[in-house]
């Protein structure tokens, strides 16, 4: 059964915040977040900052780091059962029951959309067998990641001393996550119907990211609340192939906040097409084929995120053989080319045969061999 309550939920969200999006500045603007930062996520370089390196709680944006390690340590369909502590967690919450058992990835998105702690208990319980574990996990990977100002004591956000993270570290947690598929369909749904077991109707998860109704691109990510913390969002947007995220902590206009983030950081930068999408990018011998070479082509488009003062920090990189043999098929993949920014690799496609080419018969060969070796004789004795 779906809640009757979709309507007027849908309709408070629009008015709570204006519409209107602000135009882009041509200054920094001016925000009312303790930290702030706002950085491109492929690159990784920062395109605004404030008080981005300070220690702060980070309340339920701490839940990004969660998914990520439930992603990389997990089964999506495994069945995750709810223990009487997980059921029992404070604070916002899936009102999960002792006993209660969803599939992995039901829970992932309850832990995203409506930020429920007793998920990320249950979770974290499922995963590493005791919430302490799981939370060492975090901060492992945080650091792995270079989120080394980072630290992790539960899954949820709830404010220990021990709890930290910064605006620039959460960051670079986010712009991980984004690497992987999974984790940008979750972060980036409006909605999600999951299982209500023991009742006769379905959870409806409408996500709390007012970003993703307020925002052109908004494709994520976590809203965060403590009395400790203050107001806290994490969001991103994607616009023409660039990838911008922004944090903001202890906002008292978190929304307006990060609109005003974004879009300073979309007029800081530009998508660059290095290469198209079937671009001929380089040539190489074929031996023992009908033909003696094979053109390859770039199977998708490369976009840099350009801003002014990094045009000259770009660079690509070919890695294809000098040669190969055939037979060989159109659109099998023979190198790669990377776009390399400073010393990260930004973004990679694949090489691929232009066309096919069979490979000689045997008369072709023999042919081919004795003229090689009348060849040989020729410059080498004549």
């Amino acid at each position: 059964m779906m809640y009757k309550y979709k309507l007027f939920y849908i309709l408070l969200l629009f008015f709570m915040v204006p519409m209107q999006v602000m135009a882009a500045p041509s200054k920094p603007p001016e925000v009312t977040a303790k930290s702030a930062i706002v950085i491109e996520a492929n690159t990784g370089k920062v395109l605004y900052a404030k008080e981005s390196e300070q220690r702060r709680y980070p309340a339920s944006t701490t839940k990004i780091m969660t998914l990520i390690v439930a992603l990389e340590h997990g089964n999506l369909e495994d069945i995750v059962t709810t223990s009487a502590n997980a059921a029992s967690t404070e604070g916002s919450s899936l009102w999960l029951t002792e006993g209660e058992q969803l599939k992995l990835k039901d829970m992932l998105y309850g832990i995203m959309l409506v930020s429920g702690n007793d998920a990320t208990v249950a979770v974290a319980e499922h995963i590493s067998g005791s919430l302490p574990k799981f939370a060492r996990l975090m901060t492992e990977k945080a650091h792995a990641i270079g989120a080394t100002s980072t630290s992790f004591t539960n899954s949820s956000g709830l404010p220990d001393p021990n709890h930290y993270s910064t605006a620039h570290d959460l960051a670079k947690i986010t712009a991980y996550g984004y690497k992987n598929p999974m984790f940008t369909q979750i972060v980036g749904s409006k909605s999600k119907i999951i299982p209500w077991p023991g009742k006769d109707y379905d959870r409806e998860l409408f996500n709390e990211n007012r970003m993703l109704w307020l925002y052109e691109g908004a494709n994520g990510v976590k809203t965060g609340y403590t009395e400790a913390a203050g107001r806290c969002l994490v969001s991103a947007a994607n616009k023409n192939g660039i990838q911008l995220i922004t944090v903001v902590l202890d906002s008292d206009h978190m929304w307006e906040d990060s609109i005003a983030l974004l879009d300073y950081g979309f007029d800081n930068i530009s998508p660059e097409i290095i290469f198209n999408k079937g671009e001929i990018l380089k040539t190489i011998k074929v031996t023992n084929g009908k033909s003696g070479s094979v053109k390859l082509l770039v199977n998708s488009k490369i976009v840099a995120p350009i801003s002014e003062t990094d045009k000259n920090e770009f660079r690509t990189e070919i890695e294809a053989p000098a040669k190969v043999e055939a037979p060989i098929k159109a659109g099998q993949t023979l190198g790669t080319v990377k776009l390399i920014y400073k010393d990260i690799e930004v973004e990679t496609a694949d090489l691929v045969a232009a066309e096919s080419i069979e490979k000689k018969s045997l008369f072709g060969l023999l042919w081919s061999s004795v003229w090689n070796f009348f060849t040989f004789i020729i410059r080498n004795f004549a």
